[in-house]
């Protein structure tokens, strides 16, 4: 007790705590400024180090001596009368609640401003250098091409559709050489009136080639011009312009095709694989055709007013030639996707009826066709909740169209449904190396990845999504998550107010005030989902209780979620917020009511293939 009372009498308590709170901020401080000015390594670690020595000999030094105003002496010269250590004690707590203020206030703007910029700016550069090693490996195969956007030379706006539907042929045409990868219609449209040379956008394409050209039609003949194009010095290695009667149009795109495979098989192509897949109509109706590709026009767009517009050029396609399988398939994807997306109830229910019946049809017409695989799977997964049938119907997908990025993709979606993340997270990536532009696909990826605890990445992919489609809803949301799972709930708030306004903003923005201090404000904003969102959004409720830590509410909108045909209910098994519930009884026995994989089953390898055939289509599922 002697020493300690010593120890407060000399003031070496105090200057031990000064120096403490002191050298951590200088530390602090000199660890953020000294990078800015490009100091070397070596300088952090050397400030450390000799704050660390110098502690010892600080606090034997106010051991031995005092400042008094007669200058440094030695304590035990001192009498009681010439002693300020009362003074100096008082200037030294008055000192330590100044630097630990300061302290305080650093940690608070390093913690909420400079941690997050750094954060980011880490994730930019981790996906900046993935970026580049992708496209330096991809930029290494000269088995590689894409086909720009075709420019609309018609001077006529609404003639866009056309140039944009040849371009999507040559890509169907072209994906049929094995060997030749073949990058798809969404990444390579990003480049559509793009400023970049050839280089540049070989180089973010990771492509060895190029087709570009224009389409003109007037009247009864149409003229293209196309040019096939090394990425690597610019040079046109074919072109070639034609002029014929609209009514040759699939003579003319089978000749483009030739020539450039012509021009590109003596180093690449080793002959086709898999099943061939053509969108023209078997009849050659170019009506029909030109019909068809007026859908995919409005159906790439994904609006809800977009959605109904290519429903009709879709059902005008098939009225022109009822045996156009590409056509039945396509307005089944169009359907389901409308249904899932924009419409709730009864009429949600028609609508997945109508994906359905064109799903079916489009089998019926051709079985090898691998969009109508993909559609029956769409309505196997989202309304029948039929996952292994779904399953079975992209694996077949996968077998007829092996170069599809489209199936890969929703191979591995249907594959995360089932609870198989690492490998749906290798599918999803494989079609990103086919389609590597397409924004959805990395939000997809995101998701998955969170699921899985790899958060770096998770961040690392929606934010590449957000690079391609600023403006796109739900892609903030998923960042929000994912701040949400580091239990970050300011960062997720602010993200979560980044979303374009509308639903998905009042979703986020309720999710992140669950975790977050004010209380009041997450019991309005659920409240108000619940108001005004509660048939649309019930899987989205149950995940807000999730987050409050209520299983018991977000069970019962679980229920709700599973009675609305909710289509998040795909996406249970690789959602990080309801999985915290997984050791819940009720978990596994809501997974059995609607189909899903338990944590005892998952792992099971789903039925072969040579299995599902065998025991035929399934039949569908019904209500849970």
């Amino acid at each position: 007790m002697r020493l300690l009372d010593e120890l407060r009498r000399r003031n070496v308590i105090r200057v031990a705590g000064l120096y403490l709170v002191g050298a951590w901020l200088v530390t602090q401080v000199a660890s953020t400024v000294l990078p800015m000015f490009g100091a070397p390594e070596w300088l952090p670690r050397s400030v450390v180090i000799l704050l660390a020595v110098g502690f010892v000999p600080m606090l034997v030094v106010s051991w031995v001596f005092e400042w008094t105003p007669g200058g440094i002496k030695r304590d035990a010269d001192l009498t009681p009368g010439e002693s300020v250590a009362p003074r100096t004690a008082r200037r030294l707590d008055r000192t330590i609640m100044i630097v630990l203020a300061l302290a305080l206030g650093y940690f608070a703007f390093d913690k909420f401003v400079l941690a997050p910029r750094r954060d980011a700016a880490l994730v930019a550069r981790a996906e900046q250098a993935a970026t580049a090693k992708a496209a330096a490996r991809r930029g290494a195969d000269d088995r590689s091409i894409a086909v720009l956007p075709l420019a609309n030379d018609s001077g006529d706006k609404e003639q866009q559709y056309f140039s944009d539907g040849l371009s999507q042929d040559l890509i169907t045409a072209l994906s049929q050489f094995a060997g030749l990868r073949v990058i798809g219609r969404n990444s390579a449209f990003q480049f559509r009136d793009s400023n970049d040379d050839i280089r540049t956008i070989g180089a973010k394409l990771g492509v060895a080639y190029l087709i570009e050209g224009s389409v003109r039609r007037g009247g009864d003949v149409v003229r293209i011009s196309a040019e096939l194009v090394s990425t690597a010095d610019g040079s046109t290695l074919w072109s070639q312009r034609y002029d014929r009667p609209y009514k040759d149009l699939f003579a003319l795109q089978d000749e483009i095709v030739q020539a450039v495979a012509g021009t590109l098989k003596s180093r690449l192509l080793a002959g086709e694989g898999g099943v061939a897949q053509s969108e023209r109509p078997p009849s050659g109706n170019l009506d029909a055709y030109n019909a068809y590709l007026q859908g995919w026009f409005y159906y790439s767009r994904r609006t809800e007013p977009d959605l109904r517009k290519a429903i009709a050029a879709f059902a005008n396609a098939t009225r022109l030639d009822p045996a156009y399988a590409f056509a039945h398939a396509t307005v089944s994807r169009t359907w389901v996707t409308l249904a899932s997306g924009f419409l709730s109830g009864d009429e949600a229910a028609a609508g997945y009826e109508q994906g359905r019946k064109e799903a079916d049809v489009a089998l019926a017409l051709d079985p090898d066709l691998a969009v109508a695989h993909i559609a029956r799977a769409y309505v196997l997964q989202l309304v029948d909740f039929d996952w292994h049938g779904a399953e079975a119907e992209l694996v077949r997908a996968s077998q007829l169209a092996p170069d599809d990025g489209t199936s890969k993709f929703a191979l591995g979606l249907v594959r995360a449904s089932l609870g198989q993340l690492e490998p749906a997270v290798a599918l999803i990536s494989d079609a990103l190396v086919i389609d590597p532009l397409h924004a959805s696909w990395y939000q997809t990826r995101s998701g998955v990845l969170g699921a899985l605890g790899r958060l770096d990445e998770a961040e690392a992919s929606i934010r590449k999504a957000i690079d391609l489609q600023p403006g796109a809803a739900r892609y903030h949301g998923q960042l929000m998550i994912v701040f949400l799972l580091r239990g970050d709930a300011a960062g997720g708030l602010a993200t979560a107010k980044q979303e374009p306004p509308g639903m998905w903003r009042d979703v986020a923005t309720a999710l992140a005030l669950q975790i977050g201090p004010d209380r009041a404000a997450a019991d309005a904003a659920l409240a108000a989902l619940i108001e005004q969102h509660a048939a649309a959004l019930a899987y989205q409720i149950a995940q807000a209780y999730a987050l409050r830590g209520d299983a018991d509410q977000a069970f019962a909108w679980l229920e709700r979620a599973a009675n609305n045909r909710d289509p998040g209910i795909a996406a249970l098994l690789y959602d990080a917020l309801l999985l915290r519930f997984k050791a819940d009884a009720r978990f596994g026995a809501f997974c059995r009511k609607v189909g899903l994989p338990t944590s005892q089953d998952r792992a099971a390898p789903a039925p072969s293939r040579e299995a599902a055939s065998a025991k035929g289509v399934p039949a569908p599922a019904g209500k849970p």
